[in-house]
């Protein structure tokens, strides 16, 4: 299994154990889905008391996003103007790294147009968009990758797109 990292800070995004889909050779995106944690009843052998009244106990039982509950993302409140500043920000992170990688002439060229255009239909379509980030949620001058959840044209399958470039793997 691949686990696929934030190159800012280290915070787990993503594995190849949800369906990736590569988008440009620029994106990934991984479609997602509600699960139901938590409710889980475990028999220990013991019979309750015929003189004790039975507990009613809340079962505990909660709708998540599975890639959320998975890698602990936090939902963060960004307007627009503060997501174009960001990614600005990112995208420099993300090129230094393709430097320091060795990506080819191409994958450069390829990551500013695409990613560019990217990021024009993002501004476009902001209100459509939730923002999240890994683990350890956001701190003042982050410049981490900002992931976002958006819903297929069904209305109702939930994605989430991460910048291909701005992910590290680790096999595990």
């Amino acid at each position: 299994m691949i686990i696929f990292k934030d190159i800012s800070n280290g915070s787990e995004l993503l594995s190849d154990s949800f369906p990736l889909k590569e988008i440009d050779g620029i994106l990934y995106e991984a479609d997602c889905a509600m699960i139901q944690v938590g409710g889980e009843s475990f028999d220990t052998g013991a019979n309750a008391s015929a003189e004790e009244a039975g507990e009613d106990v809340e079962d505990g039982v909660q709708k998540v996003n599975n890639i959320i509950h998975t890698f602990q993302l936090q939902e963060i409140p960004l307007g627009k103007a503060d997501y174009k500043n960001h990614v600005k920000s990112f995208i420099k992170k993300v090129k230094k790294h393709m430097d320091e990688t060795g990506a080819s002439d191409a994958e450069k060229d390829a990551f500013k147009t695409k990613g560019q255009a990217f990021i024009m239909k993002v501004l476009k379509n902001f209100d459509d968009y939730e923002c999240y980030v890994g683990e350890a949620g956001p701190t003042e001058d982050d410049d981490q990758q900002v992931v976002l959840l958006n819903y297929r044209e069904d209305g109702t399958t939930p994605y989430f797109t991460f910048w291909k470039h701005g992910l590290s793997e680790m096999k595990v």
